[in-house]
């Protein structure tokens, strides 16, 4: 059996620890119209498919419902919560040794709580919540059977959440400047991605990756990092989460002037790319997008093939790619979507989260203190030299 709370029958440890919101306690930073209209796109989900309720099990489709609220505790374990949307209203089961700290700093108003043992099985329980409500009979809705109609529905940011974003793009791009213009040539990979991982943290969100090559690992397109030194010249990429919403950014420093060919290299992906932004607009589809990245390869001299070695981003948002573009991906793009496009050749690479709004794709990842050069209209980055 579960055990259920609301805002008005929490017990009273748990409405203390709520009342010292702004004392250094986290509030989720739900927004209550932010709310209605999501919970209104995952009912009008239910009515096209029939269905009563609909279970959602992942974290990127809980952070996006809940507008914003952490539900994981390992970043590589799964959510310690499972939520079910009913016409009744919202239920998210949580266990019990998490129950008391989701209640106090995750939980958004209007959502019931069922805490179930530690040892219980999140997915049986939350089902259950609906069945013995009354509202509706049967096995809820999976979540993996209507994939396409959530990606759908978080596809195109609120103003609370375009807000938050923009926010944390702006931070991560401002530690990327401030730690990577500290980097010398014996600084080794590990002491750089240590560094970012810091102030990542720092600023209350979680490092999802961290990647850095030096000039001796520059032809692996994810470099963990190891305890090489950066040498001549470096790449490092971050992708930071906060409030659901993922961050990704990538940034190049080198300690020498560089070559022809690097720089020629570096100039041509940025075309490969402003090429991209030109293709991500309203009513596009991804299929067509994907078309035209793999062209641009072969118009700016990378190769037909270029496109297989490395995958190239997509829409971003409550997940780091969501979904990767490929020649099946077949989602129209729409205003307020975010995406993180990727090209990449031999020993170079651009990537930047970008929002496409009514003026145009806004980069969001933006630090007007790292060097810049502007390719259609859009201040980029270039390599910084230290």
């Amino acid at each position: 059996m579960s055990q259920t709370t609301t805002a008005a029958t929490l017990p009273s440890q748990l409405t203390e620890a709520a009342t010292f919101a702004g004392q250094g306690r986290r509030t989720p930073p739900a927004s209550t119209a932010d709310r209605a209209i999501k919970r209104r796109r995952v009912l009008d989900i239910l009515d096209a498919k029939g269905q009563d309720s609909l279970l959602l099990t992942t974290h990127t489709s809980l952070a996006w419902y809940l507008d914003g609220s952490r539900v994981h505790i390992s970043l590589a374990g799964d959510p310690i919560a499972a939520l079910l949307v009913d016409r009744d209203g919202d239920h998210l089961v949580t266990f019990n040794n998490e129950a008391g700290r989701v209640a106090a700093e995750e939980l958004p108003a209007g959502v019931a709580l069922h805490a179930v043992p530690w040892y219980g099985n999140l997915h049986e329980v939350a089902a259950a919540v609906g069945r013995s409500s009354g509202v509706g009979s049967g096995t809820p809705l999976a979540e993996a059977s209507v994939a396409t109609e959530l990606r759908a529905a978080r596809q195109q940011l609120l103003p609370g959440e375009s807000a938050r974003y923009a926010h944390l793009c702006a931070e991560l791009a401002g530690i990327m400047t401030d730690v990577l213009s500290t980097a010398r040539p014996d600084t080794t990979e590990f002491e750089l991605v240590s560094a970012l991982a810091a102030r990542v943290v720092g600023a209350g969100a979680e490092p999802l990756v961290l990647l850095c090559n030096g000039s001796s690992r520059s032809d692996y397109r994810h470099p963990l990092a190891t305890h090489a030194p950066l040498g001549r010249r470096a790449m490092a990429v971050v992708c930071a989460r906060r409030d659901g919403l993922v961050a990704n950014i990538t940034r190049w420093v080198r300690f020498d002037a560089g070559t022809p060919e690097e720089r020629d290299a570096e100039s041509r992906i940025a075309a490969v790319e402003a090429d991209i932004f030109d293709a991500t607009v309203p009513g596009a589809l991804l299929d067509h997008v994907f078309g035209e990245i793999k062209a641009a390869y072969v118009r700016h001299g990378f190769g037909a093939e270029q496109w297989e070695q490395h995958h190239q981003g997509g829409p971003a948002g409550y997940a780091g790619r969501d979904p990767r573009v490929t020649a099946a991906a077949t989602d129209t793009v729409v205003l307020n979507q975010p995406f993180t496009w990727n090209p990449s050749g031999p020993g170079v690479k651009i990537e930047d989260t970008v929002q496409l709004t009514e003026s145009g794709m806004k980069v969001l990842t933006l630090d007007d203190r790292w060097p810049a050069a502007t390719v259609n209209g859009l201040k980029r980055p270039v390599t910084l030299q230290l």
